[in-house]
């Protein structure tokens, strides 16, 4: 072993550092076999693909060693909530149990941080009739006298989904950069000040890979100088990085333009133009061009393989896209006549410039290797993009230059410094041995692969049931039979359920029948996705669960719920999977992959939609189980699991569960579960 090896294995012996340190730590072999392997890495360099299922302890299998290498780290997570988590509670406690002293830093991206440039004019832009809007600024602005960081995070009661956040942020269109009048104390340019200074950064896949598109966010300074670069939730990596790379245009973009030119016209170059013309022109064309997608139904994605998307109708669109490029050309000759009076209408100049390169762009027919679409859920996004990210990371980080100290360069000039190690875990990264569900499409099929599973007695602590007589899952009666079932079982639980659900329409119909079941009585509250914030949704379900009447709550959520969660404990007793999370067949992005591997003569459905599946499904199920000491019930509404010759691949990547084979047992189960609930909470309060 190498001596980094040896301190690790170490610290996680039973009686090492974790075990005198850190509350209920015990040894577990799986988390010191990932974390050996890690060390491993870091002294050699190289790319280190790991799937460690629920419970091994994935978090601290990668600080301890990170931490203890004494090299300069990069972490990458998925989401904003591990990423505080990470910054605020493990990372500082891990470093003060083993006496590593270390500067952290995190970095979010631009739309985290409160823009004092942007909020000094947000008032200007708007209306009268926006009250609602108006207090909400007024509590940003009191707030924004008091904050160090600017995180909006940070700021009590502000709803992340707030539409006074786009007011008082910045975006990469829209920042002055060091043009900007505020540019000394800004809150993006201090977070990134402090990261240059840092042994540890904390980041987020998206400001990553949104970085690595445009090179304007300071990772292009950063990445360099970093040893160890770790992508925690690396599972997310493909689809947030396809994202990133490729092109699109929205017309909440061009919305937010005209607003801006509105109010920066006026206010740096009143009578020099006819600001309101020209920022009506601009919004009225954003607006036409989602009229000549109105055919489109909401909340769907559209095929655009010819030079028009999928039933829109070729003659309006075309005719949109110029009208929308003629305004915004007569925008940009506008400010470029004044570009040179104010920051702000110079910046606005480059965006006209952009915007109208980006509506060129999609009014001519797509380039090969790409896929175009259409998505109409929430306004009106015109998308381009690659179908993986292997080129990418190939290309543009496993080929970057090796890390060289400054030391061995003055004593070897011309010598390479040892290898970047990286670093991808996850708890589901694939169905089969070599990970190829996320080391195919990440480019990543020559990294060393290892899988590690879970230290759970799920045999004894889960039970997994299949409804034999459930209707299949293109039946209309299947959502209603699926909510009968689950306000069965959370009825019997006192809540304690979550159904996860595989489209919005069966989050509707199963919801809405939850709620109608139960309204007006003492039975469970059914909390619903979109209701309120996720965050607030999981704070209440978690209060259901001590509810002093034992009412509890029965959860429906979709998308996001299917990872994310934890709740260990009783308070979650059951989860409910609708049907098998299959990739939707209709999505341009799954159909054009689909095609390429139909054209390598490889089956599409065999080598991509029962992988992506797997994968879904054991995220699905990974929130039933959190700790050695939970218990619980997966229930999969979809009867194609035991009689489709798939089901069997999809079983095996399930938790070994035992098997509950009708209603009687069925039963059974929730009166057991019932039974430990009632026996753990007497002996709590003997105690």
């Amino acid at each position: 072993m190498s001596p980094l090896q040896e301190a690790v294995a170490a610290t996680f012996a039973s009686d090492g550092t974790l075990a005198c340190t850190a509350d209920g730590f015990r040894p577990r072999a799986g988390q010191t076999q990932l974390a050996l392997a890690i060390a491993r890495t870091i002294d050699q360099g190289g790319e280190l693909v790991a799937e460690a299922a629920t419970g091994v302890g994935k978090t601290f299998a990668y600080l301890v060693p990170a931490l203890l290498s004494g090299e300069r780290m990069l972490l990458s997570t998925a989401t904003k909530a591990l990423q505080d988590q990470l910054f605020t509670r493990d990372l500082p406690q891990l470093a003060a149990a083993l006496g590593v002293p270390v500067r952290m830093a995190l970095l979010k991206g631009r739309a985290s941080y409160l823009c004092k440039h942007r909020l000094g004019f947000a008032d200007a832009a708007l209306g009268s009739h926006e009250l609602a809007l108006r207090v909400a600024l007024a509590k940003v602005a009191q707030w924004a006298q008091a904050t160090r960081t600017g995180d909006l995070g940070e700021m009590p009661g502000l709803d992340e989904r707030s539409p006074v956040i786009p007011l008082v942020t910045s975006t990469r269109e829209n920042c002055l950069g060091a043009e900007c009048p505020q540019f000394r104390s800004c809150h993006v340019n201090q977070a990134r000040r402090e990261a240059m200074a840092a042994d540890v950064v904390v980041i987020n896949h998206h400001l990553f890979f949104a970085d690595l598109s445009v090179r304007e966010s300071g990772m292009a300074e950063l990445l360099p100088t970093v040893r160890v670069v770790v992508f925690d939730e690396a599972h997310q990596l493909n689809e947030t990085g396809v994202q990133f790379l490729g092109r699109h245009l929205a017309t909440g973009q061009l919305l937010d333009f005209s607003r801006d030119l509105l109010a920066a016209g006026i206010q740096h170059a009143r009578g020099l133009a006819d600001w309101m013309v020209l920022a009506g022109n601009v919004e009225r064309a954003a607006r036409d061009l989602r009229m000549a997608a109105a055919p489109a139904k909401t909340s769907q994605r559209l095929r655009w393989a010819l030079q028009q998307p999928d039933g829109v109708d070729g003659a309006a669109w075309a005719l949109a896209l110029t009208s929308l490029g003629q305004a915004l050309a007569a925008a940009q000759r506008a400010l470029a006549n004044v570009a040179e009076s104010a920051p702000d209408l110079a910046r606005l100049h480059e965006r006209a410039a952009d915007l109208g390169e980006r509506a060129a762009r999609f009014a001519a027919p797509a380039e090969a290797g790409v896929v175009r679409w259409l998505d109409v859920a929430a306004g009106l996004r015109l998308i381009e993009s690659p179908l993986d990210i292997a080129e990418t990371v190939q290309t543009k980080l496993l080929a970057q230059p090796d890390v060289q100290g400054e030391a061995q360069a003055e004593a070897n000039p011309g010598t390479h410094g040892p290898r970047r190690a990286w670093v991808f875990v996850s708890a589901t990264l694939g169905a089969d041995a070599r990970l190829s569900w996320f080391t195919g499409p990440c480019g990543l099929e020559g990294a060393e692969v290892m899988q590690i599973a879970s230290p759970f007695d799920y045999a004894h602590q889960a039970a997994l049931y299949v409804p034999p007589e459930m209707a299949r899952p293109a039946d209309a009666h299947h959502s209603a039979e699926v909510a009968t079932l689950a306000g069965d079982i959370a009825a019997h639980l006192g809540g304690r359920t979550m159904v996860l659900t595989t489209t919005l329409r069966a989050l509707r119909t199963i919801g809405d029948a939850l709620a109608a079941r139960f309204v007006g009585r003492t039975g469970p509250e059914v909390l619903i996705q979109g209701a309120l914030p996720k965050r607030v949704l999981m704070e209440r379900f978690r209060a259901g669960a001590d509810d002093a009447l034992g009412r509890g709550c029965v959860l429906v959520g979709s998308a996001t719920f299917w990872e994310g969660v934890d709740m260990p404990g009783d308070a979650l007793q059951c989860v409910v999977i609708d049907k098998l999370p299959f990739p939707p067949p209709g999505d341009p992005l799954v159909e054009a992959r689909c095609q390429q591997l139909e054209a390598q003569g490889r089956s599409a459905f065999a080598d991509y939609s029962v992988p992506a599946a797997a994968v879904a499904l054991k995220q699905g199920a990974g929130r039933l189980i959190r700790r050695e000491t939970d218990a619980g019930l997966l229930v999969i509404c979809d009867t194609r699991l035991t009689s489709m010759g798939y089901g069997r691949r999809l079983l095996a990547a399930l938790p070994p569960m035992r098997r509950l084979r009708g209603q009687d047992e069925l039963m059974q189960a929730l009166d057991q579960l019932n039974d430990q609930r009632t026996g753990a909470d007497a002996a709590a309060e003997s105690d």
